[in-house]
């Protein structure tokens, strides 16, 4: 009887109750959608949803097909509300509970992906689908408008959790500008847990949900404050740093006298993107050390999320290179990056993030905490001298899926520094061989962000040249690019 759900079929007010009534239940929601998949009613129904029907991603981190994907996502909505997921997914479960009309999220969630595969932005293309597919059922403007903004939103709050300083007030403040309202944030929050782990459960892990969770709670804060406050970078550097000081005189009975000189030549952005207690476990360990110009490596271990791994060393332009090279000899994924020097400063700080080799968080088996600082601490010992680039064989899975480098470059002309963008298969010594043609163009790594999506990376540097500028010279940027794009490639044909 499929042949009699037509255009009149659509367009009766009887019917548009009846889907109504299903996505608005308490029960079965997800059940009923699935039913109405498999036996070609939902292809009906909503004809631009029969597209999707079987159609793959070429990727190896989307696992389903588009429409069993959406269905994912819905079925993942209504876990949320389950008592068994609070554990996993805490802050998404205790926000689903309190949004008062779930189906607001199940009608997004059906449209996120309508448009996939017509070519153009799927989020703009779905839009229009997701607006007439709202008046068409009655829906209030208010709940339409939400509807069709979360279908255009859906990819932002990812991308800025996983691609942006989201430590720095003013990208907090535009994210916030963005969401309006609480409701937003916790609609588009929900949406895009579950539409990440739709995509593929393993990308899930602690780290990233670590970022939304951040993400999130300045977020709240920020609108809690509200829009109009200016943001002041000033006062949040000033208010670490006391916080960093009452620590530090409380725990270990030092002084504020002893703590500035270490400061002196330290970025504001060191104290702007860390956390008190980490600035104050840093600061003692500088002043621990002896001798004070040798390299000190500190590593903080966390079962539940990912390790932080903290190097200070005199001002080599070398020592990025040198320790993302060491850290993947040790099979380690780097998450993030960050890097802090100023002009002057004889030092430099680098912190790290790393995984295991399956992004997991490390357990300390067979002393593997002590083993990271040691192998840190005879590299650093003489800093001239790499470590071979690793050679571990490529995965059979990552070499059948081999695509050619893309990067993109762009000047922040308010942050002073140049924006590099590169997307390349994973494999073995990727950021160690990037480190090193960055040596090799005398380029100077200010910030990183390292996003590893199944065989795929989308990785971020904030570059400088030698004397802490953006790079201006269109020349040299195209050359730095093409130089990035035939080294990797070239390693990944000899792989395949």
């Amino acid at each position: 009887s499929l042949d009699l759900i037509d255009e009149d079929f659509r367009d009766d007010p009887r019917n548009q109750r009846l889907f109504m009534e299903i996505v608005q239940s308490r029960d079965k929601v997800a059940l009923q959608l699935r039913r109405m998949l498999r036996w070609g009613v939902l292809a009906r129904y909503i004809p631009s949803f029969g597209a999707l029907i079987g159609q793959m991603q070429h990727d190896l981190f989307h696992i389903y097909s588009v429409d069993a994907h959406t269905m994912e996502l819905v079925k993942n909505l209504r876990r949320f509300q389950y008592d068994d997921s609070q554990e996993r997914f805490p802050i998404a479960s205790r926000v689903m509970r309190r949004i008062k009309k779930p189906e607001i999220l199940y009608i997004a969630g059906l449209f996120h992906d309508i448009a996939k595969g017509r070519g153009g932005d799927h989020s703009k293309l779905g839009m229009v689908d997701a607006r007439e597919f709202c008046e068409r059922h009655s829906m209030s403007i208010q709940d339409t408008n939400l509807v069709v903004w979360l279908v255009e939103k859906h990819l932002l709050m990812s991308a800025v959790a996983q691609r942006a300083d989201i430590s720095d007030p003013e990208v907090i403040q535009q994210f916030a500008l963005d969401m309006g309202d609480q409701l937003h944030l916790d609609c588009l929050f929900t949406l895009t847990i579950a539409d990440i782990n739709a995509t593929n459960p393993k990308l899930w892990n602690n780290w990233r949900a670590s970022l939304m969770r951040q993400l999130y709670d300045s977020t709240k804060q920020a609108l809690r404050r509200g829009l109009e406050i200016v943001v002041d970078k000033a006062a949040y550097v000033d208010e670490n740093k006391w916080a960093a000081i009452d620590v530090l005189e409380e725990d270990f009975s030092i002084q504020e006298e002893e703590i500035l000189p270490v400061w002196e030549n330290i970025s504001d952005d060191y104290f702007l993107r860390e956390l008190p207690d980490d600035i104050a476990w840093h600061t003692q360990a500088i002043l621990a050390k002896q001798p004070s110009d040798s390299p000190l490596v500190l590593v903080k271990h966390d079962d539940t999320e990912a390790t932080q791994i903290f190097v200070r060393t005199p001002n080599e332009p070398n020592v990025f290179a040198l320790v993302v090279s060491a850290l993947e000899q040790l099979d380690l994924s780097i998450v993030d990056a960050r890097v802090y020097s100023a002009g002057d400063s004889p030092y430099t700080l680098d912190i790290f993030y790393v995984l295991d080799s399956n992004n997991q968080p490390l357990t300390n088996e067979n002393n593997r905490i002590s083993r990271i600082s040691n192998t840190l601490d005879n590299q650093l010992a003489d800093p001239n001298s790499y470590p071979e680039i690793i050679r571990r064989r490529t995965p059979r899975a990552l070499r059948l899926f081999s695509v050619p480098t893309i990067t993109s470059i762009s000047t922040d002309i308010s942050k002073g520094h140049t924006v590099l963008e590169v997307l390349t298969p994973d494999r073995p010594g990727l950021l160690a061989r990037i480190g090193l043609i960055f040596l090799e163009y005398g380029i100077k790594i200010q910030n990183a962000k390292i996003t590893t999506l199944g065989e795929r990376v989308e990785d971020l540097f904030f570059i400088t040249d030698s004397n802490d500028q953006a790079i201006s010279d269109p020349a040299l940027c195209a050359d730095i690019q093409r130089t990035i794009c035939e080294e990797l490639d070239a390693k990944s044909n000899q792989a395949a």
